[in-house]
């Protein structure tokens, strides 16, 4: 077993941080480099227009909310916070989300306050004993960046972190720019739409599980929906994306957190991130997280793998050390959507009833309507129609705040 940790280690390793422009395979880690794309126009992350932006940093004392996806790919995925002190603006500090300014911290991971080694800027951790900047935190700032990457799905937490910057902001009086970026599952919209009651860090608005914005698109509708807190509204600027739609696929620069190291990862997270609401293991422990799923139990399926510890990417992951049966999704096609179908087959062959579920479920969810109706036994067509006049209302609404087609 330890060697076999080793292995798994070095593997991951040896395969951080440097990522693609073009579309791979199914089964590429995002971190190597095919051959660019010449047929259809590059498409510009808010980052890569400094055009737009720099005119409004001059002079300006600017605070990041950046991690290692605010990069320019047009400047050999130079980092957004090299690139402004190169250009001479005054920036203060860094803000930091869920896993940290380098990407590198397990989920649910405490981070903390410290500073930059490279540059000397005080890294401020959103995601440790404060979620939401301080009055002193932004006292000496005139303008707030926020940077990163999302992919689009409600219980992400990167748009919680967007949330509270928002709200502390409108309740200062600071500038708001988002740098906008693609959204990976941004060509449709399903699930359940959150319900009052069951707001979290894993979801605080109401809207459905695969919102179909962008993260300048919500931002627009957090301010225009009054979302914030007494219906305070941010100073809101957004630098968007140029050269992409909706529709238009978009393989990840940079690896967004941890346990997401691909494309088909990020399209299959929305389905496959309920199992965190039970113990059932959805691979992390592997170098295929959100790839699998399975249980210490050969009835559920053919494919076995073995979660282990690792540093970086899951610490202490489900099921650790134990053998798992179940299912290997890899070869999903890239077209893959939201399904129930996994977890539900998961539920029958657990045969545990409402036991399958913990705590965190209803969270993930946005209501316990969800865990009730599996419970009872409905099909996933019959659950989905629960949801449909809800989600209809959604995407008549989130028309207002589109930015791109």
């Amino acid at each position: 077993m330890k060697h076999l940790k080793l292995i798994l280690i070095l593997a991951f390793l040896f395969g951080n941080m440097t990522f693609c422009k073009s579309k791979p395979d199914n089964n590429r880690n995002l971190e190597e480099k095919p051959s660019p794309e010449t047929s259809a126009p590059i498409i510009l992350p808010g980052a890569d227009r400094p055009e737009i932006y720099l005119p409004k940093l001059k002079g300006k004392r600017v605070a990041l909310a950046v991690n290692q996806t605010s990069i320019l790919t047009s400047k050999e995925n130079l980092h957004l916070v090299d690139f402004l002190l190169a250009q001479g603006i005054e920036v203060k500090k860094v803000f930091v989300p869920e896993h940290g300014f380098r990407g590198d911290a397990d989920a649910g991971e405490k981070v903390d306050n410290t500073v930059d080694p490279k540059t000397g800027l005080p890294l401020v951790s959103l995601y440790g004993k404060s979620k939401k900047p301080s009055t002193a935190a932004l006292a000496d700032v005139d303008i707030v960046i926020f940077d990163i990457q999302d992919v689009g799905i409600r219980f992400y937490t990167f748009i919680s972190t967007l949330h509270y910057l928002m709200e502390a902001c409108a309740e200062q009086n600071k500038t708001l720019m988002v740098f906008d970026r693609p959204n990976p599952n941004g060509d449709y919209i399903d699930g359940p739409v959150l319900q009052k009651g069951y707001e979290s860090f894993v979801g605080m608005h109401p809207i459905p599980i695969i919102h179909g914005l962008t993260v300048g698109e919500l931002a627009q509708m957090i301010n225009g929906e009054g979302w914030l807190k007494e219906g305070v509204k941010a100073p809101l600027e957004v630098v968007p994306v140029g050269n992409w739609k909706h529709e238009n696929h978009y393989s990840l620069p940079v690896k967004p957190s941890p346990n997401l190291p691909n494309d088909v990862a990020i399209r299959l997270y929305p389905s496959l991130c309920f199992f965190e609401g039970t113990d059932v293991s959805l691979g992390r422990g592997t170098l295929f997280p959100f790839q699998v799923y399975g249980y210490p139990d050969p009835k559920f399926g053919d494919f076995t793998f073995t979660p282990v510890s690792i540093e970086g990417m899951s610490k202490y992951p489900p099921q650790q050390d134990k053998l798992c049966y179940g299912k290997d999704l890899r070869d999903e096609p890239l077209s893959h959507q939201f399904t129930l179908s996994y977890l539900l087959e998961a539920y029958q062959k657990a045969n545990k009833g409402a036991s399958f579920f913990n705590a965190f479920f209803d969270k993930l969810a946005g209501s316990d309507q969800l865990r009730k109706l599996i419970i009872a036994g409905e099909s996933e067509a019959s659950i989905r129609s629960t949801w449909q006049e809800e989600l209809d209302l959604y995407k008549a609404k989130r028309k207002e705040y589109l930015i791109y087609e």
